[in-house]
């Protein structure tokens, strides 16, 4: 700005005066003011733009470390996460076979209470009716003791056997067949 500034001063001081040499003069300092203005302005305006230059590279650098650190932080996360997806599913399939192993122990204790509760009914059906048949024998046992007291005795051997005869059909009668043991 001074350099324009005397450049300025020495044309206007140059003028009046009409002299050539003077304009001479002042033509030559105000053309070397301007040409000196015009450098140190190209000068400032080239380091400006290294400084803003090597502002951008610093900037790049540091975004270019700040990347390759997140993404090296983002490739960890990335592995964690997978690694604890991949061992939520088998967590979850371990479990999923556990469930199903326990419905199928569950199912088949079903089946079992359900058949013993059947053998259970079976042998209170069972146990009823051979009480049933005891009291009945009792019963007829009862009678034979009676018929035995009243008797007052055989005439024949025909009548003996007639007696055993009886005795053994009711006998016959009130137990059941036997049964064959596995």
């Amino acid at each position: 700005m001074a350099l324009l500034g005397l450049a300025t001063t020495g044309v206007v001081l140059a003028l009046p005066t009409q002299s050539p040499s003077w304009l001479s003069v002042a033509s030559v300092l105000a053309l070397a003011c301007g040409w000196a203005a015009a450098r140190i302005t190209y000068a400032e305006l080239v380091q400006s733009r290294r400084e803003h230059a090597a502002d951008r590279a610093a900037q790049a650098k540091a975004y270019r470390s700040l990347f390759t650190e997140r993404a090296t932080e983002h490739a960890e996360f990335t592995s964690a996460m997978t690694d604890r997806v991949a061992r939520t599913d088998r967590e979850v399939a371990a479990l999923q076979s556990s469930v199903l192993e326990a419905q199928q122990r569950a199912a088949a204790a079903e089946n079992r209470v359900q058949r013993e509760a059947r053998r259970a009914s079976q042998a209170d059906t069972t146990v009823a009716e051979l009480r049933e048949k005891v009291q009945e024998l009792e019963i007829r046992r009862a009678e034979q003791a009676d018929q035995l007291a009243t008797w007052e005795g055989f005439e024949t051997v025909v009548d003996l056997m007639a007696w055993e005869e009886r005795a053994g059909d009711v006998t016959k009668a009130v137990l059941p067949p036997e049964r064959k043991q596995a």
